[in-house]
């Protein structure tokens, strides 16, 4: 959705999409091992 290449200015982008700009460079972290473990024993 969001093109950073795009003349138009990412802020622009984002309000057009009605998105916060903080979440334009929100960047997940993954799971740690542990977390990853008990995930799979919550889950079968």
């Amino acid at each position: 959705m969001i093109n950073r290449t795009h003349r138009l200015s990412l802020t622009k982008q984002a309000q057009a999409l009605t998105l916060s700009r903080g979440s334009l460079y929100y960047r997940p972290k993954p799971a740690s091992e542990a977390d990853q473990r008990l995930m799979n024993r919550i889950d079968p």
